[in-house]
């Protein structure tokens, strides 16, 4: 499997995740999916991820990821996934807030926007079911616990 990742560090967070972290949580969402792949992921400011929720999701307040899947012409046959906007200052007070250990919830974010730009869905009940079980069963595969459970660091 290749993984072709531009990282991008537009913020002055501390603790934040290694391109190999990144990739390997990369990979583990894609692993059943594609052989190859191109994807960015852009860390940013909460100002950053506010403006960019505001303009693409017309919702006024930050949030933690942004998934932006690649929309390619069909005649177009590249590997490109798409783009992830994380906001680590959401991250980080989110896995402190949930109790959880900050490289799980990192994980967790990662893997969830990974599988947003392979097409997985959470609008309603039933698709919410089937992209919380897969999350789970990928996080169980790098030793992460369930993240829909109540846990504490």
């Amino acid at each position: 499997m290749t993984l072709h990742l531009d990282l991008q560090i537009a913020c002055d967070d501390n603790d934040l995740p290694s391109q190999d972290q990144l990739e390997t949580w990369v990979n583990t969402a894609i692993a059943d999916h594609m052989e190859e792949s191109e994807l960015t992921i852009r860390l940013v400011s909460n100002d950053e991820i506010h403006h960019l929720n505001l303009h693409y999701r017309h919702t006024d307040k930050t949030t933690n990821v942004l998934s932006f899947p690649a929309e390619l012409p069909e005649h177009i046959e590249i590997p490109l996934l798409g783009d992830m906007i994380i906001c680590p200052a959401v991250v980080a007070l989110e896995a402190q807030e949930q109790k959880k250990p900050l490289h799980a919830h990192w994980a967790h974010m990662v893997i969830h926007s990974t599988l947003h730009l392979l097409g997985y869905d959470h609008n309603d009940d039933g698709e919410a079911e089937i992209m919380e079980a897969l999350e789970t069963q990928l996080l169980a595969t790098i030793d992460i616990a369930n993240p829909y459970l109540p846990t504490t660091i």
